[in-house]
């Protein structure tokens, strides 16, 4: 490397100076201010082990538990109940011998006395619905599980005790590793209206016709998760953080009146005894059809739903490797299905369709095919679909379980519906759809952490609304859709790694804010082949398998070779905002051979010389030279600074010569060096990513790495070389960071207009704005 002499080469002239921080805050820079947001998780993280490698993957010894399970399950359609009887074979694969059992009562949310009825705020405002005030008085009906009985395969009865949401069913001896258990269940409840219990599941009661729609969730005693990480997951279910379950099999015998249409987790095994032989046959030309087939069309829906048959059916469901069974039972569900083409071989599910009369214009129309949609984007991006169906059922709510989803939208009495319920039921559909990736097959504990299961999936939502139409109305996802969230005051906050129940701004913590943040993490941070490599390589690693966040973290840095700490730190473990301001703009060229100074450059070079002269002399209390003397003037007028004498000429050209071939093409080169200065004002690191215009109109997106801030967090420098004059500079051009204060992004300082303005000028603000109703923000919400 050759390095360059002294001489005018090296000497470099201030043209102008743009700076948009006052001297007292220049003056009292702290200087380097190195924190430790770019320090390792560290601590933050749990050890790795035998169980949980430091790569992220699962460990050589890792293991977990399996529940299969034989139910029969009977719904009373006159008493609105359930009557259930359930054998639990039990396989403990930990290394550890357990004494007792814990289940999953989740009906007892429900109770009159249950505890989330009492630690919930409540207040009366001047008006009020009697739905809201019914929440106060309770209801009077009997709800909550009742245990009829609790045995051991041979039907010996085993004491236990219930509390609240849990059941813990001691065993007459330890279970020891690789040992299984076989748990007799009988119990019952009664079903609520989950339109007035705010339930995910209950029935629906459609008073023009007389008819019930129910929602099967939640609804059998279910074994809780014991793991290597917290052993058993036993956290109180309060009615939002929702489920950790274990894989197995199951075998369900759904018994209802016979002109009932049943929908369920799995395959149902004896069509040929419940439907009509039309509808049989219809459903064989649905497994070869491309677009959605009615097995049981709305006629026929209508037709039933003048009856009240006294006989029974019983339809057998079976369902393999799952963590939760739900149905759907009613006599007023249209039907339809269709096949999914994946484009892999062996993996062609089942899309289909249950829905009442009053949602047959839109689902007709839409859901099917949104099934079908999400099965194929979401496999694209994490596994293919492994299971045989998909099921969107509308039920005017939003909720998953394996293999099957309650979604709502229903069209308007005359049959017509807005473009928002249009697409507020896709995105419901795509996302609940998508829930069979996250968590029913990468299986994560959202009683824990939420975002590992709505986050995710809400991401992967995004990606699949905007394969379905790239002008779709996205309302999570895009970065400068979560700045109304992020610059609430830190009193209304929350990191992501937060507990299900303890969060205050749900939806935009746990759904919007990690959606972003993974958004940001492949369009921004990673770039999308390495993070679609590495996140393919962590639904392919922890599928059917209890992944935890830090499996997460270390799988996506493991796969791609990106130290991403400092981003798991600012966006899931902080509240601080992106707020990147551009201070300060300072402009230098080569001083060089001064006879070359010519025109606008030497024009320039003089006013800066005397602007700045003129003020340190004002400052230093001595009047400026011309100010002062008149008699001076001539002298000043006739003196040319940039006279060069022979002798230095010829100095120069012998340096010049002097200069090597690459030393000559630096000095010869026409750049233009722009010094910047950022401050980094919300506290968030990010990446710094700039626009530059220039003086033909041109623009270029320039990118520099987070890692800039590593030395310190609050304030940097950094120099730039254009070989062409820049008239404007814009930081975060394309919004993709989002930053909470774009005023300061500037150079020159941009008018940013207020909403007022924006309203006033008849334009709808691009940020907070609404592009259709949220289809998580009812009670329940999945």
């Amino acid at each position: 490397m050759h390095t360059l002499k002294p001489g005018p080469v090296l000497l470099l002239y201030l043209l102008t100076i743009f700076s948009f921080q006052t001297q007292a805050q220049l003056q009292n820079n702290p200087g380097a201010n190195h924190g430790n947001k770019f320090e390792q998780l560290g601590t933050l993280l749990s050890d790795p082990n035998v169980y949980r490698t430091a790569s992220g993957a699962p460990g050589h010894q890792y293991w977990q538990q399996r529940a299969d399970y034989v139910i029969d399950v009977e719904v009373d359609d006159e008493n609105q109940r359930v009557i259930g009887s359930e054998t639990i074979t039990y396989t403990n694969n930990s290394p550890d011998p357990l004494h007792y059992l814990w289940l999953n009562l989740d009906e007892n949310e429900h109770k009159a006395d249950a505890e989330s009825k009492k630690f919930d705020e409540s207040s009366l405002s001047e008006q009020m619905t009697t739905r809201q005030l019914r929440q106060f008085i309770g209801g009077n009906r009997d709800l909550g599980i009742h245990i009829l009985k609790v045995a051991d395969g041979s039907g010996k009865p085993l004491p236990y005790t219930i509390n609240y949401t849990m059941m813990r069913v001691e065993l007459p001896a330890a279970l020891k590793p690789g040992a299984k258990f076989v748990l007799q269940v009988d119990w019952q409840y009664n079903i609520s209206d989950r339109m007035e219990e705010n339930g995910r599941g209950g029935y629906e009661y459609f008073a023009e016709d007389g008819n019930y729609l129910y929602t099967i969730t939640q609804w059998y005693p279910r074994m809780a998760v014991y793991s290597d990480f917290q052993g058993w997951q036993n956290k109180q279910f309060t009615g939002r953080g929702e489920f950790a379950q274990v894989f197995g099999d199951f075998k369900v015998n759904i018994t209802v009146p016979a002109d009932h249409i049943v929908g369920a987790t799995g395959e149902c095994r004896n069509y040929a005894n419940v439907l009509t032989p039309t509808q049989l046959t219809r459903w064989k030309q649905a497994q070869q059809a491309d677009e959605p087939v009615e097995v049981v069309t709305l006629e026929e829906a209508r037709q039933a739903m003048q009856g009240r048959a006294t006989a029974k059916k019983t339809w057998i469901y079976e369902a393999k490797n799952v963590r939760d069974f739900a149905f759907v039972t009613s006599r007023r569900l249209v039907w339809d299905a269709m096949r999914v083409k994946q484009g892999i071989e062996g993996y062609t599910p089942m899309a289909m369709s249950y829905y009442g009369p009053e949602a047959y214009p839109l689902y007709r129309r839409y859901s099917t095919k949104a099934v079908a949609h999400t099965l194929r984007v979401y496999s694209k991006h994490t596994i293919p679909y492994p299971y045989p169906v998909a099921i969107s059922v509308e039920a005017a709510n939003g909720m998953e379980y394996p293999m099957i989803c309650f979604n709502y939208g229903r069209a308007d009495t005359d049959g017509t519906y807005s473009e928002a319920t249009k697409y507020g039921m896709i995105s419901v559909i795509i996302h609940e759809v998508g829930h069979n990736f996250f968590p029913m097959i990468v299986n994560s504990d959202e009683r824990q952490w939420t975002w590992m299961d709505e986050g995710m999936n809400t991401f992967c939502q995004y990606l699949a609304e905007q394969e379905w139409d790239k002008d779709y109305p996205s309302r999570r996802g895009p970065a400068h859709k979560i700045v109304d969230y992020m610059k609430l005051p830190k009193d209304q906050l929350e990191p992501i790694m937060t507990n299900s129940e303890n969060i205050v701004q749900f939806g935009p913590n746990a759904y919007a804010k990690p959606a972003t943040a993974l958004n940001i993490l492949r369009e921004t941070v990673m770039g999308r082949e390495l993070f679609d490599y590495a996140f393919k390589e962590y639904a392919r690693r922890w599928a059917f398998k209890h992944p935890t966040p830090a499996d997460f973290f270390r799988t996506m840095e493991d796969a791609s070779a990106v130290d991403l700490d400092w981003f798991w730190r600012g966006w899931f473990f902080g509240t601080d905002p992106v707020d990147i301001s551009l201070d300060d703009v300072q402009y230098f060229q080569p001083l060089g051979n001064l006879e070359t100074l010519q025109g606008d450059a030497k024009e320039a070079y003089e006013q800066d010389i005397n602007t700045v002269a003129r003020q340190r002399n004002i400052e230093a209390g001595i009047p400026f030279a011309v100010e002062a003397d008149t008699s001076l003037q001539d002298f000043y007028n006739k003196w040319d600074r940039f006279a060069i004498d022979p002798e230095q000429q010829a100095a120069f050209r012998q340096y010049y010569e002097s200069l090597t071939p690459e030393e000559k093409e630096l000095y010869d080169g026409k750049y233009h060096f722009y010094q910047l200065k950022f401050s980094n004002k919300g506290g968030l690191v990010m990446p710094i990513i700039l626009e530059w215009t220039y003086a033909d109109g041109s623009t270029e997106i320039e990118r520099i790495p987070a890692y800039i801030w590593r030395k310190n967090e609050n304030e940097v420098t950094k120099v730039f070389a254009k070989t062409k004059e820049v008239t404007s500079v814009v930081v975060d051009p394309l919004r993709e960071t989002a930053d909470i204060d774009e005023s300061n992004n500037a150079w020159p300082r941009r008018h940013t207009p207020t909403r007022f303005e924006l309203f006033k000028q008849g334009n709808t603000p691009v940020r907070g704005a609404s592009s259709g109703p949220n289809p998580m923000q009812r009670s329940g919400g999945g």
